[in-house]
């Protein structure tokens, strides 16, 4: 096809960047998984107790996958990373395929393209090629990281396949999402809906229901049991759905006008809702789906670590080293465990709360900003609807996420004293959250070039609560971080200067951003 090497070449360099960033975040997520296990137990029969401690536990299989050969180092990985290596890599798929598709006829890139001397279908085909080497180039490290740790062989290179086939048929599903929705967002929407109900069927099936499990491309790659009795099989499952749903996208397209979808744009209603009349309500309407949606998956992810209960101790094991890294220091191993797991899952919802402080870049490089403002809105009531959704959305994500834990942990442990302390507990971490989304918004206040900078505070903070003790960093350095000044309750007593310090250091940061943003060109 005319063209189709010249834009896959023009797309890999647009994209270099965000390919070799989903592919060392994915690799490391498996990798890991394998250096961890392999430093937390000191024997066999350590390993093999705690192996014990796992099997059976709904809501852990639910979470992760079947329980298979946990007392090994490959079953753990496999357990471990796979089912969220699958959404990862269809998550990464979803923004390729969305990015040099419905995007690019959205913002009129392709009809600019389709002007040039190329086939009709060189567009698409050179986005599925995108896809298939992102795919592959991510399954390739996968697969290399577990064989350099050293795991066996031909289960590495399963879980490298397997991952890098399940990828394939998320950008199947993308790829005909764009053919059959009319806007980007409702692309995403749909495809994101695929790789959630994939997920969904997955852990229903895995917990009793198993025919909902080959309903499942993750439930798919599971069941190729790397490292618990490698079977290839189902990789051609996933590799026939690849193949399938490319060749529907390609006869969908055939059938659709440039710029449409196959199901029509809903006409909106004749008046605007009172509601957007506002730029609170506004912002709320652009950044309620993302707020909804990051609320249940922080109360999931704290009912995953909630469900281990008072058990802890078994699942850790006797090394001191691992100990000392679970419980940062602590004297209660339960309580230590339950403390780092808050701060993690604020470092999750901190995911959300960058976001969502970066949504108005997203506004104003479409150009809508400009358009709202020539109307005689000021620049401080339009980023003050954001930021006022961004605050209350991360206290809601935040919030989530807490109640998650202490409700798992209260079902399973029996003690409510202690759920009710950990739901306190997390919410102290609204502060550093907010921190980290004052200073995206300052960065975007400066400069929208500046903005992406803003991913690097998240960064910098999980390494220095995951390896800031190891790597001896100085006090001074481990200060930067705003989730290291909040005492690790229940493990520690609780101080309020500090948090009000914090909440300070986030206010001022946001002040100062918006200040920024006053006093800049829009572009």
């Amino acid at each position: 096809m005319t063209g189709v090497g010249t834009l896959l070449w023009s797309y890999l360099r647009r994209d270099r960047w965000l390919l070799l960033w989903w592919t060392l975040g994915i690799t490391i997520l498996y990798w890991s998984q394998a250096i961890s296990v392999q430093g937390l137990y000191a024997t066999q029969t350590e390993f093999d107790r705690a192996a014990a401690a796992m099997e059976g536990n709904a809501a852990l299989i639910a979470m992760a996958g079947p329980d298979r050969a946990l007392n090994t180092v490959g079953g753990q990985v496999a357990w471990q990373a796979t089912a969220f290596g699958a959404i990862v890599i269809g998550l990464m798929c979803m923004f390729l395929v969305g990015r040099h598709t419905r995007a690019d006829e959205e913002s009129g890139r392709d009809e600019l393209l389709r002007a040039a001397a190329i086939d009709r279908h060189s567009t698409t085909t050179a986005t599925l090629l995108l896809a298939v080497i992102a795919n592959v180039l991510v399954g390739t490290c996968v697969a290399l990281s577990l064989i350099v740790v050293p795991l066996a062989t031909a289960d590495s290179v399963a879980l490298g396949v397997g991952l890098t086939l399940c990828g394939l048929v998320f950008s199947g599903v993308a790829l005909l999402a764009a053919q059959v929705t009319s806007t980007t967002r409702a692309m995403y929407a749909a495809t994101g809906t695929v790789i959630g109900v994939a997920y969904v069927l997955r852990a229903i099936g895995d917990v009793g229901a198993i025919v909902l499990t080959w309903l499942s491309p993750i439930g798919w790659y599971q069941r190729m049991y790397a490292f618990s009795g490698l079977r290839w099989w189902p990789a051609l499952l996933l590799l026939t759905a690849a193949l399938g749903l490319a060749a529907a996208a390609y006869v969908v397209f055939a059938r659709r006008d440039h710029g449409a979808g196959i199901v029509a744009a809903r006409p909106g209603p004749s008046r605007a809702a009172e509601g957007l009349s506002s730029t609170l309500g506004l912002a709320w309407r652009l950044q309620r789906g993302a707020v909804i949606g990051w609320a249940l998956g922080m109360f999931l992810m704290g009912l995953s670590y909630g469900s281990l209960g008072d058990s802890v101790g078994s699942l850790i094991g006797d090394s001191d080293a691992a100990r000392d890294m679970m419980v940062q220091g602590s004297g209660d191993l339960v309580d230590g465990f339950y403390g780092t797991a808050i701060v993690l899952l604020a470092l999750m919802a901190a995911g959300f709360g960058i976001a969502s402080a970066l949504r108005p870049r997203g506004e104003e490089d479409e150009g809508r900003v400009e358009s709202l403002l020539a109307t005689g809105l000021s620049r401080r009531r339009w980023l003050l609807g954001h930021v006022a959704v961004t605050v209350l959305g991360t206290v809601l994500v935040v919030v989530a996420a807490g109640v998650g834990l202490a409700l798992a942990f209260g079902l399973s442990s029996g003690d409510w004293g202690t759920a009710r302390v950990l739901a306190a507990a997390s919410t102290a971490y609204v502060a550093p959250v907010l921190c980290l989304t004052g200073l995206a918004r300052l960065l975007y206040g400066l400069s929208p070039r500046l903005a992406v900078f803003a991913w690097l505070g998240l960064l910098f903070a999980a390494v220095v609560l995951m390896f800031g003790e190891l790597l001896r960093f100085p006090e001074w350095l481990r200060d930067l971080s705003p989730f290291h000044h909040l005492a690790l309750v229940p493990a520690e007593d609780f101080r309020v200067l500090p948090l009000v310090a914090v909440a300070g250091v986030a206010l001022l940061l946001s002040v100062a951003g918006q200040f920024a943003f006053r006093e800049r060109d829009v572009r």
